[in-house]
């Protein structure tokens, strides 16, 4: 069994992925970063770079289920690689 505080984290992390409102928070980020990625709407390289920086969080905001099942699975491997060396 995984670390009680990590295994508290992850339920915790998916109930979150299970409300309504994170499902919103997807579908505005969604819609806002096919808005932001607008080359033509940058006025300057300054607010390219911000428009990058707003991307790449919306990305990691919109990937973090994919990274949350990952990390759950290595660490579960890991824990039963511990218990079969045991």
């Amino acid at each position: 069994m995984i670390d009680k505080d990590l295994e508290l984290y992850y339920r915790n992390i998916r109930d979150m992925f299970g409300t309504d409102g994170w499902k919103q928070l997807m579908e505005d980020l969604k819609s806002n970063a096919m808005v932001i990625n607008s080359v033509e709407a940058a006025k300057d390289n300054e607010d390219l770079y911000f428009r990058k920086g707003q991307l790449s969080i919306i990305a990691n905001l919109l990937n973090l289920e994919a990274q949350i099942d990952l990390a759950e699975e290595q660490a579960m491997q890991e824990e039963e690689e511990v218990e079969e060396a045991a």
